[in-house]
């Protein structure tokens, strides 16, 4: 376990400190890989994924891979490790999670005085390497690439579709053969043809039909027609966990640890759920070795949601037994054991969250959240008893079919959550706080809700306004929602294709409104967001293999419409989406 050597003083693999207390790298016969993630240093640092790859760059001993983060106020970006500009690396790595970091990463690139168009950094001449320092090679990589790379293809040399364990090892291997004579388009072309979860976009031509319609891409000759997204299928012998440590990160100090990828609970508006499948729960032997691998007591489990209340059980012995002290994003009402509470409450934990998400027993069974009102009741109160005086609830509103009296509803399951947890903070002298979180709900790709229409702002705005009303006043309640208008432009870039990335850039270089950027491109967000798609009609994400069948989205879209719900998956003999059809 390496502290950050940027803040704390301590060397990490490879980094040297010099006479003056900064810090510098071993260039020499090395490949230099910047690692760029488009948020701020605090943002970055609190992402598993993001110290995984750097890690597994730093790995190879050819390598040097420093992180890059989006910079504050009016700083130029530099690299954390050696103060090095983004312009400075010939590869740069790029791990994008979230939509809204897409116009950060454009605006980073050109802050550094990299085209951020592929086209413009592509110099086409032969007899030289096909990257160098100034026009280096633009690798993409994140869930927000293989949920939907389109709106980043234009500025992306690379993407590498999945998960990085599998493949970014192969990768690293091949871009440190000597290329000389090659341009690189063939360089792409070769790593598209010879590495799994490889797509370079510029060998591929997005068409439209004659309405303006997303119609499909043509590959150049001889490339694949869909690119399948990579998994890690062997269960690892360690689960994934913290590799550097910061007090200046959002999670400060705090070793995290995964309890596997992808979930088998099949929540209809969940694109996590589904592209990370099939669900991987790492064994309790594989968690508790990472967990043995911590400096410290605070440790922060990634994945509570899906893990099975034995294994959650388990871990929470083997925490206590250390004398740990837990933290969590969120829980899923149904997987509160005696262990967990027991654990909580020697950890002192003062906030926890669940997300309910529909309102409504109905819209639970649209979304197939698979918990109940009872549910929802039970571990509020078990929480609090545990010690928890910050009680989150998170909800979305503009869910399909949603009405008025869902809403209500949700009112009345608040008020009833408050009402349960009373008596507990009156006995203890400090009543707890509760606190709603409200999502407008985003129509993402390969969910089943992907066909739906995002609700309009004005709707939106509407049903905030209506929570508001009828829980103003309500001590020791407070509600937190997004603006819809800030909402929209995810949804637009969530199921956006090549256009909306020319729109952003747009964004970046002249400073203008969304609207106006998307209207240069004689766009408009409606054009994405406010209708329903048709059964058959092609998404510009769909370049992507997940190995889901179309025609099982579109039956769980039905299903969830007529409030039907849906089992769990079990891998051991459920066929029904298509990705385990050959297990």
């Amino acid at each position: 376990m390496n502290q950050d050597p940027r803040f704390t003083g301590r060397t990490g693999p490879g980094l040297l400190a010099d006479e003056t207390g900064g810090w510098k790298k071993k260039w020499k016969d090395k490949l230099p890989v910047g690692l760029i993630f488009p948020s701020s240093y605090r943002v970055g640092m609190s992402n598993l994924g993001f110290q995984l790859v750097h890690d597994l760059l730093n790995c190879n001993p050819d390598v040097v891979a420093e992180r890059i983060f989006f910079p504050d106020g009016n700083d130029q970006p530099r690299s954390v490790e050696s103060n090095r500009s983004p312009a400075d690396f010939p590869i740069l790595f790029c791990s994008i999670s979230f939509e809204q970091d897409y116009p950060n990463l454009l605006k980073l690139l050109a802050m550094a005085g990299i085209p951020p168009l592929a086209a413009d950094r592509d110099a086409g001449d032969r007899g030289r390497r096909p990257f160098a320092p100034g026009r280096p090679l633009l690798i993409g990589g994140g869930v927000a690439c293989f949920m939907n790379p389109e709106p980043l293809a234009p500025f992306i040399d690379l993407f590498v579709l999945g998960e990085a364990e599998p493949v970014l090892g192969l990768l690293i291997e091949k871009l440190l053969k000597p290329l000389q004579g090659i341009d690189r388009r063939e360089l792409l072309r070769q790593l598209a043809l010879g590495l799994p979860g490889c797509y370079p976009p510029a060998l591929y031509r997005a068409t439209h039909d004659h309405k303006g319609l997303f119609s499909g891409h043509i590959p150049e000759p001889g490339l694949d027609a869909r690119i399948s997204r990579v998994t890690l299928d062997a269960c690892p012998d360690k689960a994934g966990h913290s590799r550097i440590l910061t007090p200046h990160a959002e999670f400060a100090d705090l070793y995290m640890t995964e309890l596997g990828r992808g979930c088998s609970r099949g929540c209809r508006f969940c694109a996590a759920g589904f592209v990370y499948r099939p669900p991987r729960l790492w064994p309790a032997e594989a968690i508790i070795r990472a967990l043995e691998q911590r400096p410290g007591n605070r440790v922060g489990l990634l994945g509570m949601e899906m893990a099975r209340p034995e294994d959650l059980a388990r871990i929470a012995e083997n925490l206590l037994a250390s004398d740990c002290a837990l933290s969590f994003s969120s829980l899923r009402a149904d997987v509160i054991s005696p262990q967990l509470l027991e654990l909580l409450a020697r950890s002192r934990l003062k906030s926890a969250a669940i997300a309910p998400d529909g309102g409504s027993e109905r819209l639970r069974r649209v979304i197939n959240k698979g918990i109940t009102a009872d549910d929802v009741l039970t571990a509020a109160e078990s929480l609090v008893k545990a010690g928890i005086i910050n009680l989150k609830l998170y909800f979305m509103i503009g869910l399909p079919t949603e009405t008025e009296e869902d809403l209500e509803e949700l009112v009345a399951l608040c008020l009833a959550i408050k009402k349960r947890i009373l008596a507990h903070g009156r006995a203890r002298g400090r009543l707890s706080n509760m606190n709603l979180s409200v999502n407008s709900f985003i129509p993402k790709p390969w969910t089943p809700f992907q066909y739906h229409p995002f609700a309009r702002v004005s709707i939106l705005k509407n049903k905030i306004k209506f929570l508001r009303k009828r829980l103003a006043g309500e001590p020791n309640l407070t509600i937190s929602a997004e603006r819809p208008e800030r909402t929209l432009l995810q949804a637009v870039l969530a199921r956006g294709d090549r256009r909306t990335g020319r729109a952003m850039l747009h964004l970046v270089d002249s400073r203008s409104t969304w609207q106006q950027a998307l209207k240069r491109e004689q766009l408009a967000a409606g054009d994405y967001v406010y209708r329903t798609r048709d059964r058959d009609e092609p998404f510009p994400w769909e370049i992507v293999d997940q190995g889901i069948d179309r025609n099982y989205l579109w039956r769980e879209y039905q299903r969830g419409l007529a409030g039907k719900t849906t089992p769990p998956c079990n891998t051991e003999k459920c066929r029904r989406c298509g990705v385990c059809h050959d297990q």
